[in-house]
């Protein structure tokens, strides 16, 4: 065989099994006899180290012990008694030195002279207490071993003392040397074992190669798999049979197929109880493709061919293939396909929005299409409202129906919008309580369903609806609601198949409308937060005649989540001033909303303390920094904008400031449109940033429009063309409301599926006139108090309000005074008749007075506090020349009615 590949028959070949056993023969071979070289090396070196040991322990010892070395050692010049001594055992002993030292380590004897008298290398300590070291150190001559012994007295008072000490030292080549002596007789040993072995492996490799016909490992593993595959992997029948009739092989699958026995090899052909027609067929030997032979209830595919046609063994080889169920595999595994195909598209095509409604309608349209003629779905009521349903059960189970597709018209089906209650003794009944499918495959049988209506049963069987299933829409354990699937065009009815696809399709749309149905619920949940959160009428003002809109993104269509963290306020300030504002959070969802109310709530807070627009936005500006530090661990971080405004319709007067929030658009009483350039300070949240106003007279009939981005910016258009298409709509139309002018700004930006929130203000100025203000410059002189009370009296009486005249008096006597006494001018007095009786005294001076309670011997501190009990609510507010204290007294109800009918505004 192997020259049949052209390959020459070489026992080197080491392509072949017999050279790669051979070359692992021969390295197993190289390997022990390095193993046992180096085994043998080690051991010489072990053997070096521990007679350098023994040696130089011998000498120190004998040397310590030596007659006459106690005696030289109290000598007052040991080196010359015991150099000459030392040197002669070094020599005699054949050690590299004899050291002897002191206690202290100061070598007497050395065999360099000029290291006498210096201090010994090496461990002593334990030498001193009496023990003897050996140690194996790295010196001037190489590795050595070297060891410290004692020197004891045996007389005198130092008796029993260590009185000195010997180190005697060899290195570890002087007592190697030996062993190596031996090596080549080693190497020798080890070569002629290495010949006689690589003899023997050439022998045992070339019978070898005999025996595989030259094969490699490769084609020999592949000769094997190919058979292994043959007999076993294949799923087809394989039989062999020899020149002389013989069955010589039969795999598991020709057995199963023929009916083979255990035992079949070796058989006669004609003794294994075959039909005939196959017995003479495998026996003939003859070449057959795909001749179809039947074998019992089975019909068999044959092939057959001679095995010696390429110099082989006489015989043939037989291959089976069973046919029998081919057609209808095919047949099922096309109708598999089809249905694997339906769900496939069912799960593109049902559930693509969030919404209860829009999902069912989407099965029924589905089912009727690709499954079934009629396709009707209902659902609890609860799951409407995003509520979690209780399963049915009990006398009846109620539903409503909310999509219908394919039904013709009076065909007896309930129509969408119908509240059905199902009887539980019909299957569909009883299926809602226990979660089962029923397939019902002749209607007209009557067989039960027909006892939820039995009139509409009639109609329906007539319409020719003859068969239908109905499956309840399940997830997570809790009955949605039922998808009934009914066929009238095709005459054949629903069958078990039909029923388990159904199943698996009402499956996958359950989950879909389940998901709906929880995300209705937290969408209600936000929304209703975030309603709750946001101004619910506009508050009692006179300043401003106001209108907004407030429209969230349509979240599940196009959207980015349906609540988002826009808001916008109205707040009354003290003297008939308003706050106007509006805010946009960035985000969508419940973090949005909820810190769009932390945002609102503290803008009503910082409100209350009358700051002015710039400091408020520094207020919030930390907060947003505060709610960034508490949350950044998780994440989240906050990003806001605000646009703060206020106006004093007393002098007509608006100040603005905003953060990163966009412009707003004044609109003029001549119907010019512009939008306010107001400074832009950076967005919340940033902080260490200064915010700057704006400030401008504003005539009467003036508008302010307020908003987010969401009303001029989306997907399809940037911010300056919607600023731009604003301006335009609002121009040339001075006699719009405001709730007309929100909607017409509305009707001209709002996008048919707005991706963001849209937060809408629009105010329409108001001014003050003379017979609604009153003002007055006081001199800094105490006697101009009385001239002001009296001037104040006079004007209260002009405008109807003599019941107030006596409390404003005292409460302008005890401010005025205040002023005079306290504070530097000028000093200005201002009435302001509005929902209220509002009194202003302003100064030059930045000092608050503070309310407190005045002891019994104090003769003052009494004013402010009579002042707060005669006023409904009083403060001070900060301007950038001084402050302005003022109060403010309720009017009686026969005071606004008059006023109402003077033609005067409330």
């Amino acid at each position: 065989m192997a020259g049949r590949y052209g390959r020459p028959r070489s026992v080197l070949r080491m392509r072949t099994v017999a050279g790669q056993v051979f070359l692992l023969q021969v390295a197993i071979v190289v390997l022990l006899v390095a193993a046992a070289i180096a085994a043998l090396v080690l051991q010489s070196r072990s053997d070096a180290d521990r007679e350098a040991r023994n040696r130089s322990v011998a000498v120190a010892e004998a040397f310590a012990n030596a007659p006459g070395i106690e005696a030289a050692l109290k000598n007052d010049h040991p080196t010359v008694v015991l150099q000459p001594r030392a040197e002669a055992a070094r020599k005699r002993s054949e050690v590299d030195f004899i050291v002897v030292m002191n206690t202290q380590g100061i070598r007497y004897t050395h065999p360099i002279a000029n290291r006498i008298g210096k201090k010994f290398v090496g461990t002593l300590q334990p030498a001193l207490a009496g023990h003897v070291v050996t140690e194996k150190i790295t010196g001037t001559i190489g590795p050595l071993v070297q060891a410290v012994v004692p020197v004891f007295s045996h007389s005198g008072p130092d008796k029993g003392k260590v009185i000195g000490l010997v180190s005697a030292g060899i290195t570890v080549n002087r007592v190697s040397g030996v062993v190596d002596d031996q090596f080549p007789l080693l190497f020798g040993a080890a070569a002629g074992v290495l010949a006689l072995t690589t003899g023997g492996t050439a022998l045992v490799s070339r019978r070898l190669r005999r025996q595989t016909h030259g094969l490699g490992p490769a084609e020999m593993t592949r000769m094997y798999e190919h058979h292994d595959a043959v007999l076993h992997a294949v799923r087809e029948g394989v039989i062999i049979v020899g020149g002389d009739g013989c069955l010589l092989l039969a795999n598991d699958e020709a057995r199963r197929l023929l009916g083979l026995p255990a035992d079949v090899e070796g058989r006669q052909v004609a003794d294994l109880g075959l039909d005939p027609a196959t017995a003479h067929l495998l026996a003939s030997g003859r070449v057959v493709t795909d001749e179809v032979h039947p074998v019992g209830d089975r019909l068999l595919a044959v092939n057959q061919r001679s095995t010696d046609q390429a110099g082989g063994p006489p015989g043939s080889v037989t291959t089976l293939r069973d046919t029998t169920e081919l057609r209808a595999l095919t047949g099922r595994a096309d109708v598999a396909r089809g249905r694997l195909k339906l769900l496939y598209d069912a799960g593109t095509e049902i559930g693509t929005t969030l919404d209860v409604v829009h999902t069912c309608e989407e099965l029924a349209q589905f089912g009727a299409t690709r499954f079934a003629d009629i396709v009707t779905v209902d659902l609890a009521e609860d799951v409407l409202i995003g509520e979690e349903p209780t399963s049915p059960g009990g006398a009846t189970a109620e539903m409503r129906r909310i999509a219908s597709r394919g039904a013709p018209p009076d065909s007896g089906l309930y129509p969408v919008g119908k509240l059905i209650r199902f009887e539980p003794a019909t299957a569909l009944g009883a299926g809602l309580t226990t979660g089962k499918a029923a397939l019902e495959a002749d209607l007209s049988a009557f067989a039960g369903w027909h006892l939820q209506s039995p009139e509409r049963a009639r109609k329906i069987v007539q319409h020719g609806i003859h068969s239908r299933i109905s499956v309840p829409l399940r997830a997570r354990g809790v009955i949605l609601g039922v998808a009934i699937f009914w066929r009238s065009n095709e005459p054949e009815p629903f069958e078990e198949e039909d029923l388990s696809v159904a199943e698996e399709l009402v499956a996958r749309a359950a989950v879909s409308i389940d998901n709906a149905r929880r995300y209705t619920r937290e969408h209600t949940m936000a929304v209703t937060l975030q309603r709750s959160l946001l101004p619910r009428a506009l508050p009692d003002q006179n300043a401003v005649e106001a209108a907004y809109r407030y429209l969230p993104a349509q979240a599940g269509r196009g959207g980015l989540g349906g609540v988002g963290g826009d808001w916008f306020d109205i707040i009354p300030l003290p003297g008939a001033r308003v706050a106007l504002v509006v805010g946009d959070v960035v985000g969508h969802g419940l973090h949005a909303a909820a810190t769009m109310g932390r945002l609102r709530t503290a803008v009503h807070n910082f409100a209350n303390l009358d700051l002015p627009p710039d400091e408020i936005l520094w207020h919030l500006d930390e907060l947003v920094t505060r709610i960034d530090q508490d949350e950044g661990a998780e994440g989240s971080v906050t990003g806001a904008t605000c646009l703060y405004a206020i106006y004093d319709p007393a002098s007509g007067h608006c100040t603005m400031a905003r953060a990163g929030h966009v412009q707003p658009v004044l609109l003029w009483p001549d119907g010019t449109a512009e939008v306010a350039d107001v400074p832009g300070g950076p967005p919340l949240g940033l902080g260490g940033l200064p915010f700057e106003t704006w400030q401008r007279q504003l005539p009467e009939e003036s508008r302010l429009v307020l908003f987010t981005d969401g009303l001029v910016e989306d997907r399809n258009r940037d911010l300056d063309e919607g600023m731009a298409l604003l301006s335009r709509t609002l121009a040339d139309h001075p006699g719009r409301t405001p709730d007309e002018t929100c909607e017409a700004a509305l009707g001209a930006l709002l996008p048919d599926r707005p991706s963001d929130d849209i937060a809408l203000l629009v105010a329409r100025t108001r001014v003050l006139d003379t017979a609604h203000v009153a003002d007055w410059d006081v001199p800094p002189d105490p006697s101009a108090v009385g001239q002001i009370r009296a001037a104040a009296v006079r004007k209260l009486i002009e405008w109807g309000l003599a019941e107030e005249a006596f409390t404003a008096e005292l409460i302008l006597s005890e401010l005025v005074t205040n002023s005079i006494r306290y504070a530097a001018g000028p000093i200005r007095v201002r009435l302001i008749r509005d929902t209220s009786l509002i009194c202003e005294v302003s100064d030059r001076s930045s000092t608050s007075p503070h309310l407190r309670q005045a002891a019994t011997t104090d003769e003052g501190g009494r004013g402010l506090f009579l002042v707060a009990q005669l006023a409904e609510r009083w403060g001070t507010r900060y301007t950038t020349s001084g402050k302005v204290i003022w109060t403010e007294q309720a009017l009686t109800g026969l005071d606004v009615v008059a006023g109402e009918a003077d033609g005067e505004d409330p």
